[in-house]
């Protein structure tokens, strides 16, 4: 979306990294951009459903972050001193957040899956109000 060319492997890598050294687990996740509104910046906005989640949930983010900015040197360009970036916005779901909304879109089944990485805010904004 902003030039961070963020694919699938890098936040799956990210995500990793950052559960091992939080000794968290996710149950699933999906991640949306924040586009840039005037002269604000854009950022990734996250929602993670743990199975186990961190105990310091602010370190976890500022893990995932640098974990992004090691596996992807564009968007590691993009969030050096905020330049094009602001730091990821990550929401916590609730449990079953994405169970539920997989039922309430009748694709339950393993030929449907949580979509990762979208360049919209269509499925975030669902699963936000969904999570409230």
């Amino acid at each position: 979306m902003f030039g961070e060319e963020l694919i699938i492997e890098n936040a799956e890598a990210a995500l990793k990294s950052a559960t091992k050294l939080t000794q968290s687990e996710i149950v699933d996740y999906t991640v949306a951009p924040i586009f840039m509104v005037g002269k604000e910046k854009g950022a990734h906005e996250w929602l993670i459903e743990f199975k186990k989640p961190p105990s310091d949930f602010a370190h976890f983010s500022e893990l995932l972050d640098k974990a992004l900015q090691d596996v992807n040197s564009d968007y590691e360009a993009k969030r050096f001193n905020n330049t094009t970036l602001n730091a990821p916005k990550i929401h916590l779901a609730r449990k079953k957040l994405f169970y539920d909304w997989l039922k309430e879109k009748d694709k339950l089944g393993g030929q449907h899956k949580v979509p990762r990485l979208s360049n919209t805010r269509d499925y975030i904004e669902e699963l936000l109000a969904l999570n409230k």
